[in-house]
């Protein structure tokens, strides 16, 4: 899989939805697109947001998202974890990307996750669909069927309600933040989040594993 950057420099992004190849968008779920796409090419620093108790053992030493590859109708942004380990050495993991597309039916998010071989695991490409239009500024996807067949085939059976949001604001904007978060619907107390401070581009990290 390659990395590249592909966005037309001579067409500005509200026009792309126009372009017969292209899907056209709710008029929010379009702002939402240039939103997360003024993004591409930079990365964030950001940080543990909730304080769910699950997530005591998540690397948070530092959390990196990076604005990997983008074209008119994909979006994919590594989500790079730093802990340290023996001799306080730092180790990154690089194993999770994340990707959102647009179609005929809206917007999808799906999760790339890869071992540092390059080689899938065994739960990848799961997510799922926008069921509305959203905001400008926000958008859900509730968990897709061949998402919950993943998951009740690999006994996670915790997953199958889940709902995944993804906040963001324009390059540029005052505060602007990237966030993404994962609620269940059957679980009101399951609650993760990171967030990331998007007024501050940091140096890119190395590729995503897979993704090199």
């Amino acid at each position: 899989m390659k990395t590249a950057f592909t966005i037309l420099a001579a067409l500005p992004l509200a026009a792309c939805a126009s372009a017969p190849d292209i899907p056209a968008l709710p008029a929010s779920q379009q702002a939402f697109w240039e939103a997360l796409q003024s993004h591409c090419g930079k990365a964030y620093d950001g940080k543990l947001a909730s304080s769910d108790a699950r997530d005591a053992s998540f690397p948070q030493r530092r959390l990196v998202a990076h604005w990997a590859e983008c074209s008119d109708t994909r979006t994919a942004i590594a989500f790079h974890t730093m802990d340290f380990g023996a001799a306080d050495e730092p180790v990154w993991d690089r194993s999770r990307t994340w990707i959102v597309t647009r179609s005929a039916d809206g917007l999808r998010l799906k999760h790339d996750h890869r071992h540092e071989d390059g080689e899938e695991d065994a739960v990848t490409q799961y997510g799922g669909d926008t069921l509305s239009a959203g905001t400008a500024r926000v958008q859900d996807f509730p968990v897709d069927a061949y998402s919950i067949a993943l998951f009740e085939r690999e006994g996670l059976d915790a997953s199958l309600t889940n709902v995944w949001r993804v906040e963001v604001d324009p390059a540029g904007a005052r505060g602007a933040r990237f966030a993404y978060q994962l609620t269940r619907r059957n679980d009101p107390t399951r609650l993760f989040r990171v967030e990331f401070d998007a007024t501050k581009p940091v140096a890119p990290p190395p590729a995503a594993w897979g993704w090199e």
